[in-house]
């Protein structure tokens, strides 16, 4: 067990370069038809610990073999990330992957470090080949880009079907010293990140072995990117990637641990959830809270099916107080679940609870589906204590129209 250190920690600006020692730039080369900003690097000033947690869909994307290669061959080490938007380079065969070795190695010569140090990403439609060389292009004129200030650029840069730009960061003040966490990230639609089409970026000024950053990694993102859902599909592409390059020469270790989890779960939380916000149609940004089942897992799993059934996040759309819509995904989530002692709150209203519903109290309960933010309860009635929290999003005519016009 962890003993956590007291620590002032205040959100900062900066994104993903706020923490010492990181540069960002962004960049249109003509990989998307709209002229629009596709490509993008984030840096370290020199080679770093690094680790990444990779979508675990069979049908994996160029990319993310290639990264994952990477940190292998490297040993957690890393330099810069390089992303592409506007192509996802997915299932795109041998010449996919051979893109992608030369958009690491065409990084590596205008960095300076070894291709190896070099992670890349893509994101956008699966099954096209990118334009190398436009690509080309927005590397080495991204480079000479490089700078803390030019974190935003860089933010728009990966963005595909996002309605705005999402990026974080924090500052943690300790008696150990002060260190920095940053972040930006994208995803709108294909979202429900199994991580083990969405994207995240963290860095951190402290010093981390990599093992110990991939721990923390896995730990803060299993509450946070991977407790959201838009749409229930998990794309070929996700990543989430984290850098620490010891800049503020505070050194993570056991007693100081905790820290760095809390900082690397607050940026990834306000991420994740600017990810729901910005769903593909999304009008409503909702947390899901099943308590009451016989274990965490269990509360992941029914909460989970909840958040991804189109009738609730219909209803949700509506502004309908469809208790029943929310008790019927959870008796089929395949968990323990006891209907005569169950119950639904939807924001304050209890609309069903010990086998019978509260139905004089729908109008007020539809009233507060009108909202933009909004919080639901199902208990499964177990008595036991497991509980999980789920975030997720309506599902309107939008989402419909900007899929179905997606490719052509």
């Amino acid at each position: 067990m962890h003993t956590l250190v007291d620590a002032d920690i205040q959100a900062v600006e900066g994104g993903v370069t706020a923490p010492l020692g990181f540069h960002a730039a962004g960049v249109a080369c003509g990989i998307k038809a709209s002229g629009k900003p596709d490509l993008a690097l984030v840096a370290a000033e020199h080679v770093s610990s690094a680790a990444a947690i990779f979508t675990t869909n069979q049908a994996q994307a160029a990319p993310v073999l290639l990264s994952r290669a990477h940190l292998e061959k490297s040993g957690g080490q890393a330099r810069v990330i390089v992303t592409n938007s506007g192509c996802a380079n997915a299932c795109t065969g041998p010449q996919g992957l051979t893109d992608a070795r030369a958009m690491a190695d065409l990084t590596a010569q205008q960095i300076g470090c070894a291709p190896e140090h070099v992670l890349v990403a893509s994101t956008g439609v699966i099954g096209v080949n990118l334009k190398m060389d436009a690509v080309a292009r927005g590397i080495a004129s991204a480079a000479p880009l490089l700078a803390r200030e030019n974190h935003a650029a860089a933010a728009q840069a990966i963005m595909t079907t996002d309605p705005f730009p999402k990026a974080h960061a924090v500052e943690l003040d300790t008696a150990h010293g002060l260190f920095r966490v940053g972040g930006m990230a994208k995803g709108s639609g294909m979202i429900e990140p199994r991580m083990a089409t969405m994207l995240g970026y963290l860095t951190t000024d402290a010093e981390v072995e990599p093992a110990l950053l991939r721990q923390a990694l896995v730990e803060a993102s299993r509450y946070t990117f991977n407790a959201i859902t838009v749409d229930g599909e998990s794309s070929t592409n996700d990543s989430v990637f984290a850098i620490a390059n010891g800049a503020s020469g505070v050194v993570i270790d056991e007693a100081l641990y905790p820290l760095l989890v809390q900082g690397l779960r607050l940026v990834a939380h306000e991420l994740a959830l600017g990810i729901v916000r910005g769903g593909e149609g999304a009008t409503k940004v909702v947390a899901l809270t099943v308590v009451g089942a016989d274990s965490d897992d269990s509360a992941w799993q029914a909460a989970r099916v909840v958040a991804n059934s189109p009738l609730v996040k219909t209803a949700l759309h509506g502004a309908d107080p469809n208790w029943g819509r929310l008790v019927a995904a959870s008796g089929r989530a395949g968990v323990p679940f006891n209907l005569d002692a169950a119950a639904v709150r939807i924001g304050p209203h209890v609309l069903f609870s010990h086998g019978g519903p509260h139905d004089e109290l729908a109008p007020q309960a539809a009233a507060y589906l009108t909202g933009a933010n909004l919080e639901i309860e199902i208990d499964l009635g177990t008595g036991g204590s497991g509980r999980a929290t789920m975030f997720t999003c309506d599902l309107s005519a939008e989402y419909v129209r900007i899929n179905a016009e997606y490719r052509t």
